[in-house]
Parts: C-alpha cells; structure tokens; sequence
C-alpha cells in the first residue's frame, strides 16, 4: 500500500540457513537451508606453515536433503526447509546423519573414496562389456588412486509417522534409537527400521478446542537412555523415564517457574513459551531460551531455574510491536560450550549473547560482514536505551529486527561457534583460550 515501504531482502529465501549442527568431534559442521539442501563443511588439518588456518572449515559436500512435496489428502505443501540436522555418532569410516523437514526423517551416510578399481577382464575402462573373443588372459584388477570423492547416499527415509510438523530430533545415546517431536507427539524410531514408530508422548486433547499447549523441542539425555525432556509454548520442561512406562504421558518431573504477577501482560504467555532446550554435557543441567531469557535448570530442583540472564531485556518496552511484525513469535536457539561453562543465544541486529556461569560476565557481539574480517578481534557492542549514549553504542530504535540470530552452535570441546545469520555462516574461534571471546 501507498506510504509503506517493503524491504526486499537482497538473498534468495532458499539460501536462508535453518539449523547448524557440529559432529561429535568437532570437525566437521552440517547446515540447512530453506530449500532443502545440506551444506557439510570439513575443519582444515592445522599446518606448520599457516598456524592460523587451524579453525578454517571449508566446504566437504553438498546435497539436495528434501525436495518440495505436496499432501494430496490434505491439500498442503510440505515445505522441503531441513528443519533439524543431527549427526550420529561415528562407528566407522563414514559418517551418518538425520535430516528432517516438516514430515519425513532421512538418513545420511557420507563416504569418501579415493581409489577406484582398474584393469578388468570383461569390461573395458569405460565400463562397457568386451567382446569375450578378444579376451586372452586373465588379469588380477587392481586399485589405482584418484581424487578424492565423497558420496552421500540415502539410507533410510523415516516418512508417515507425524501428522504435524517435526521440530526436533534426538539421537539417543544407546546409538540405536532416536525420537522426533512434533507439536502434540513424540514418536520413537529405530535407526534400522522405517516402517514403525513408536508413539512415546500424545498431549493431543480429545477434543482439539481444549489444546491449551504445544510441544516446542524436545531432546534425549546424553547418558542416560531412558531419559528424555520436552519444552512446551506454557514455559515449562517434562522429564520423563521410558522406563516407566511405554507412554509417557505422565512425566517423572515438571520444571515450571511461577509466574510473577506484576510482571503479567497481554504477551506473557508468548514470551514464556520455551523455543529450545538442550541438556548440559555432563547430563546435570538443562538450558532452556524463551524470548527474553536463557535459564539454566539444574535435574534435581524443579520450582525453579538455577540461573537467568536477560539476553535482550530492552525489548520489554517494544513487545507491541514486536507482536505486530511477528517477531515475538520468532524461535531462538541455545548452545552450551564444551565445558559447560559458557553459553551461548542469538538476538537481533545480527547479535548474539555470551554468558559466563562463573565470572557472571557476559558480551554482545556481532555477526556481519564489516565486523568479520579474516582473523579479526570482534569487538563487544552495547545496546542503549534512553538519552545517554557511548560513541559505539547502539540505540534500541536503531535495532534491525530483520536481522536476527535464531541458529548457533558450540564445538563439542574447542571454542569454536558457528553462527547462522540469515544466508550466511559465521564461524568464530577464540583468540586466547582462556579470553571468553
């Protein structure tokens, strides 16, 4: 309409990246895009000669995951955007990995191959039959090096078990299960079997007018494989124990914090509604994100988290029209470092937050092509709100809301982040071990 101006982004909506996801050692990093592609970058060995290029990731493999589908009982397109990536964990040569859109779970295996077979009696070298009368004598075929290839494959595609739309998957620790969640049910899937699932969780109401809650994420415990949590749109997390019982409908613990009454409003519930959670590697915490704060929970206490940090508390004032532009509704991503120690969440503006559990530090900083040259120090930035400013601050009005952080992930034991900005991927590795950035 007249006197609205429409920005038009400068990138294919197809390019925009949808999930980030290390490997279990680190060296290699799987992401995917709206349109249905995986993109596999490979860490570069360190060399004597350029010390620095030891946290370099380069471009290991490309693949199309899911291809657009459409539901004809339904009427619906199933969008092909790769909604999660998990890797599995390696068990030999190859490497294996579940990607998923909306409905249909496919399984990944990526093999290298750098010698190939020559010198056979019956076929010629471009593979075509020889004619058996011109064949003399018998040869032993023998391998040749070539350049190095790598092949994905499809393995195994996981399709029919949900009716909504996935939004996690979690790879169990017994290296032989995974579950995937979607808005009312969770189903759990042998790695080696297609054709059934079984169905874990069911919130659905018998009568969908009742539905007051949703699933939002959901993830296995690292050790423990009969443990599991799911994050619900209420804010709050269920444990449950398979162990007791096929259908945990009934969750061993409910972590919820209560709502403080003066703090109620119009988009209380909204902001409350938990968007990620993800077990701590030594399996003793959880670390949720809503849309103001991350919260640390530890297993054993349920009332309450153990720790909060506002990650971007300026926004309170704005909820209005961050509700009006959909914003609000916008699902951000959580990461714990190697240790423990540190976490890590997006936010606006192409920034995103650090906070150190023991100094209680924390830093904003930015993710964007003028601040991001090649070995670059990234400098921490401040957002201002009301009339005193520093000359490098940042005023809150001035934020770009089109620009935002939603995917991220920690390097399983080095400080290595990658960071998914709209089209691009940032990876960040630490200067100085001990400097948190």
């Amino acid at each position: 309409s007249e006197g609205e101006g429409v920005i038009r982004p400068h990138f294919i909506v197809s390019d925009i990246i949808s999930t980030v996801e290390f490997n279990h050692t680190g060296e290699l990093l799987a992401t995917g895009d709206k349109g249905g592609r995986v993109v596999i970058f490979q860490r570069e060995p360190e060399s004597k000669n350029a010390p620095h290029s030891q946290g370099e990731y380069d471009v290991y493999s490309t693949f199309q995951s899911h291809e657009p589908e459409f539901d004809y009982l339904k009427s619906l397109e199933i969008e092909e955007k790769i909604n999660k990536i998990k890797w599995l964990p390696q068990q030999n040569a190859a490497h294996s990995l579940l990607s998923t859109n909306d409905k249909t779970i496919k399984l990944w295996k990526i093999t290298e191959r750098d010698k190939r077979p020559e010198g056979y009696n019956l076929k010629d070298e471009e593979g075509k039959l020889k004619d058996l009368s011109t064949v003399t004598s018998l040869q032993v075929p023998v391998l040749k090096p070539m350049d190095l290839m790598v092949e994905v494959s499809p393995r195994r595609i996981f399709a029919n078990g949900h009716t909504y739309h996935i939004n996690s998957i979690s790879v169990n620790s017994d290296c032989e299960t995974y579950m995937s969640a979607d808005d009312l049910r969770i189903n759990l899937w042998h790695l080696a079997i297609t054709d059934r699932s079984f169905n874990i969780v069911d919130i659905k109401p018998a009568n969908m007018e009742d539905l007051t809650e949703v699933i939002t994420a959901s993830e296995f415990h690292p050790h423990h494989c009969n443990l599991f949590v799911y994050s619900s749109s209420k804010g709050s997390l269920r444990l449950c124990d398979m162990r007791a019982a096929a259908l945990c409908d009934k969750h061993s613990k409910l972590f919820e914090e209560p709502e403080d009454p003066s703090n109620r409003s119009f988009f209380s519930e909204i902001i409350s509604s938990v968007s990620d959670v993800k077990f701590s590697h030594s399996g003793r915490y959880m670390l949720t994100r809503d849309y103001l704060t991350v919260k640390v929970w530890d297993l054993n206490m349920e009332a309450r988290p153990i720790e909060t940090y506002q990650v971007h508390d300026y926004l309170r004032s704005k909820l209005c029209s961050l509700y009006e532009n959909d914003c609000i509704f916008d699902k951000f991503e959580c990461a714990w470092n190697g240790s423990d120690s540190v976490i890590m969440t997006g936010a606006y503006n192409n920034f995103f937050r650090m906070f150190d559990r023991n100094t209680k530090r924390d830093v904003t900083l930015e993710a964007s092509r003028e601040s991001s040259k090649p070995r670059a120090v990234l400098k921490p930035r401040r957002v201002c709100v009301g009339g005193k400013r520093r000359r490098d601050d940042i005023s809150v009005d001035s934020l770009d809301f089109t620009k935002k952080i939603l995917h991220t992930a920690w390097h399983p034991a080095e400080n290595i982040i990658a960071i998914a900005a709209t089209n691009n991927l940032y990876i960040f590795q630490d200067k100085v071990n001990s400097e948190m950035h």
